[in-house]
């Protein structure tokens, strides 16, 4: 991918953002919502999320002009996909949308950011101070109290994002990002589905939750990839880094909106801590790397 240049983004390039945030954030709202109206149950969900995200990927990728670039077999970063789909429908059987949301991106980036200190990545003071920051406002947020989340669901959540962050790992520096998206959904998905036959019985879904698991795997999965990586080359690393900060914002917001959820003070005081962290982190990097 060309260097993205330093001056504000295009109204273009802006509009494809916001675009994408939304979508990513509704990932989140469509799970829940199905989940906590019983319309699907939660390993069916991931099936269908991962099946149809394939579908339209591999839809997309044939349509398009450009030939995809050829690939590896990346089996790990399938199986890291399916385990973030899997456990994130798991955790939304009793998190809410924005706390789920906000364990999930605090996860993943502290993921990604812990790799990077393991592989040599030199901190400074103000990200040493940013990473304390963002791990103290997750152990915060998911600490004994009245109104701390159920910890199997945090716990699930967590893992999750560990799956989504070495999944993103994986994909560093690969040639056509959108080809290599729907090829792991693809190998992803008979996982999923082995998984749903050992939940057979268990298993339940009426019209509106296969609805919701498709829009999340064609639509706001599928669809939202392209716009994001439509929207990546007119963003500076910083930017793109900075903007995935508002997803679990947007769905707090959408929770109260849609799903009647309430901001709690200690999703509030949590929210600041860990995002306002890795917000210092990757200003810090930033400034290092000018």
């Amino acid at each position: 991918m060309p260097e993205a240049r330093d001056g504000p983004p295009g109204l273009q390039t802006l509009a494809l953002t916001v675009a994408a945030m939304l979508a990513f954030a509704a990932n989140s709202l469509l799970c829940r919502l199905a989940l906590q109206q019983e319309a699907i149950d939660a390993a069916s969900f991931g099936s269908i999320r991962l099946m149809s995200g394939a579908l339209a990927l591999t839809l997309i990728v044939r349509l398009r002009t450009m030939p995809p670039a050829a690939g590896r077999a990346d089996w790990l970063a399938a199986a890291m996909l399916f385990a973030y789909v899997a456990f994130f429908s798991f955790a939304y059987l009793s998190l809410s949308a924005g706390t789920g949301a906000l364990i999930l991106f605090g996860a993943v980036q502290l993921t990604m950011l812990g790799v990077g200190l393991r592989s040599g990545e030199m901190f400074g003071p103000l990200a040493w101070s940013g990473f304390v920051l963002a791990v103290a406002g997750l152990v915060y947020l998911v600490s004994p109290g009245v109104t701390a989340p159920p910890p199997l669901g945090a716990a699930l959540m967590a893992i999750a994002g560990i799956a989504w962050g070495v999944y993103s790992l994986r994909g560093r520096g690969v040639a056509d990002p959108l080809a290599a998206t729907a090829r792991n959904f693809l190998r992803a998905a008979p996982l999923a589905l082995l998984l749903s036959l050992a939940l057979a019985s268990r298993a339940h879904a009426d019209a509106a939750g296969i609805a919701l698991a498709v829009a999340s795997g064609a639509v706001t999965s599928g669809i939202g990839y392209v716009i994001w990586y439509a929207a990546l080359p007119g963003l500076s690393a910083m930017r793109a880094a900075t903007v995935q900060l508002s997803v679990p914002l947007i769905a707090a917001f959408g929770g109260v909106l849609f799903l009647s959820e309430a901001i709690s003070p200690r999703l509030a005081f949590a929210s600041v801590a860990i995002l306002g962290g890795i917000a210092l982190v990757l200003m810090a990097k930033a400034k290092r790397r000018a």
